[in-house]
């Protein structure tokens, strides 16, 4: 009986260790160009630690599932440029959605960098990038998690109290430019990604990535790649698109202003987001005139309003409240009002062309 015991035991021991082997083995066959999300793990420490990028980290030479993606308006940033990226899991995919944000599958991650080139007209001059923002659809909610680059450019670190950066860079006119950068704390981004007080993102709506991008293996349009990837479901062949604000190409002066509207300012002014007790909406398929802002007064601006009386005069920006906050990085006047250091100064103009056009007055 004691022999028996002892026997057990043994073989009991053996197929432990022959188990360990086996597991040991399959971690070792993991693929190094696949990357690494564990929900229960996040966020890591590093950027690198997810393993989204082959190489240099800088390089941003995206792993096996990072797709690269772009939108045909973005929102302004204090000019810093931005890449972007999608990863989801394997198997997994998001049905197609006419309007609003994609509803991704569990396991998404979005993937934003945010950098400057040195000089905005040729980006041999090298450029900094200052960090990288992950949106991680969680089994509950979508969680942000911000990596902040080092000086060297090598690696970025996981922080959730922010910083602010002095940037320089030669502008598009010649003219040096600086500011200071905000990186915004974990807090801070819900401020914006805000639709019924839940996380959300912004951009990756079927509008704003219904266009062509220049994959490594040619150029084709993002839904459509999205779909050969598996990562979006059909889509129709009339699937809608937006306009690219700044070129005057892809649409009418109208078109190209509620492109930019709808970027930089509908996620808030919508009857769903932050800005709704304003009653001005200006996401892209509102087609109320008095909710777009023209001849509406203001409803609590007080001195973001600069004495003036409606958010838009037709045929006359400069009694115009509109260009008046965008125009202003002054605490309490500015709009956008979250983390904006500089003027988009050709982002105004835009919107100053724009209502110069319109017929009308506010009589």
């Amino acid at each position: 009986m004691k022999h028996n015991t002892y026997t057990t035991a043994v073989l009991i021991l053996i197929c432990g260790f022959i188990l360990s082997q086996i597991s040991c083995s399959k971690d070792d066959e993991v693929d190094p160009n696949a990357p690494i999300v564990e929900l229960a793990a996040l966020p890591y420490t590093n950027l690198s630690d997810y393993n989204f990028f082959a190489g240099d980290l800088a390089d941003m030479n995206p792993n096996e599932g990072v797709l690269p993606y772009d939108l045909s308006s973005a929102l302004f940033s204090n000019y810093s440029s931005k890449s972007r990226f999608i990863w989801m899991p394997e198997g997994k995919t998001t049905n197609y959605t006419e309007d609003g944000v994609l509803d991704f599958p569990i396991g998404t991650v979005i993937i934003k960098t945010f950098y400057y080139d040195n000089d905005f007209n040729d980006e041999s001059q090298g450029r900094r990038i200052l960090e990288t923002r992950l949106l991680i659809r969680q089994d509950t909610a979508w969680q942000p998690a911000s990596y902040l680059w080092n000086d060297e450019q090598t690696e970025a670190e996981f922080s959730v109290v922010g910083k602010q950066v002095n940037v320089e860079w030669t502008h598009y006119d010649g003219t040096q430019r600086s500011t200071l950068y905000i990186i915004p704390n974990k807090n801070e981004c819900k401020g914006c990604h805000n639709v019924d007080n839940v996380m959300l993102p912004i951009g990756p709506k079927v509008r704003n990535i219904n266009k062509t991008y220049p994959y490594a293996d040619g150029t084709m349009n993002q839904l459509q790649k999205w779909k050969d990837m598996g990562y979006l479901s059909d889509f129709p062949g009339s699937a809608p698109s937006v306009a690219v604000w700044n070129d005057a190409s892809t649409g009418t002066l109208e078109e190209r202003v509620r492109a930019y509207m709808d970027i930089n300012c509908g996620h808030c002014h919508n009857a769903r987001g932050p800005a709704n007790s304003t009653g001005m909406y200006l996401d892209y398929y509102e087609t109320d005139e008095t909710r777009l802002g023209i001849c509406k007064p203001p409803i609590a601006a007080g001195q973001g309003a600069g004495g003036l009386e409606y958010a838009i005069v037709p045929g006359q920006p400069d009694l115009s409240i509109m260009p008046f906050r965008m125009n202003s990085v002054e605490l309490d006047v500015a709009m956008p009002e979250l983390l904006r250091s500089v003027v988009d100064i050709e982002g105004v103009e835009l919107l100053r062309e724009w209502i110069s056009s319109l017929p009308g007055d506010c009589e």
